[in-house]
């Protein structure tokens, strides 16, 4: 892309109302934040059509994915995946309802320790997500072709850069 001529995007017809109405602000910030935010939707809407694709929803995957790079045996305690996947253990109680009902994931009480609870992928659920993995990065790589390695290595850099600014830690 870099040798072609340059093309407008929809944030560049923004910010040129902008610079029309007041033409005394700086709107490189929103330039920046606008393509961020429109990149963001339009990269789920494609992660979401190809996991439908499969019958799986994001969330559905995200549990999945998250069991499975756990490492085997693919068990987490219900924190530790609550955690992981970064959503409440309200909503992460009804998401393994849901996957234990298609037979994806399983629940037991640690052995070791009654009051805890252990998540672990099923065979099936694991022979799934090793499929669904393959096929996401797939899609993932289908959508960023615009991009040379390069190009993405340092994007990936300035990305990071910015998470960390804005206190995204591991």
């Amino acid at each position: 892309m870099t040798d072609q001529q340059p093309q407008h995007d929809g944030v560049d017809r923004i910010t040129a109302q902008w610079r029309t109405v007041r033409p005394d602000l700086d709107t490189s910030p929103m330039a920046l934040i606008g393509r961020l935010s429109r990149a963001s939707r339009l990269l789920e809407r494609g992660i979401k059509e190809n996991l439908a694709a499969h019958g799986v929803e994001p969330w559905e995957f995200d549990v999945l994915a998250t069991l499975l790079r756990s490492g085997p045996p693919h068990v987490l305690s219900a924190g530790e995946l609550s955690s992981a996947a970064m959503v409440s253990s309200a909503a992460l109680t009804n998401r393994i309802d849901h996957l234990v009902g298609k037979g994806w994931v399983e629940r037991a009480v640690d052995p070791t320790h009654r009051r805890r609870v252990l998540i672990s992928l099923t065979p099936t659920g694991r022979d799934l997500t090793n499929r669904l993995v393959e096929h996401h990065l797939i899609g993932e790589e289908n959508q960023l072709t615009g991009l040379t390695t390069a190009e993405r290595d340092h994007l990936t850099t300035l990305l990071r850069r910015v998470l960390l600014t804005l206190g995204d830690h591991a």
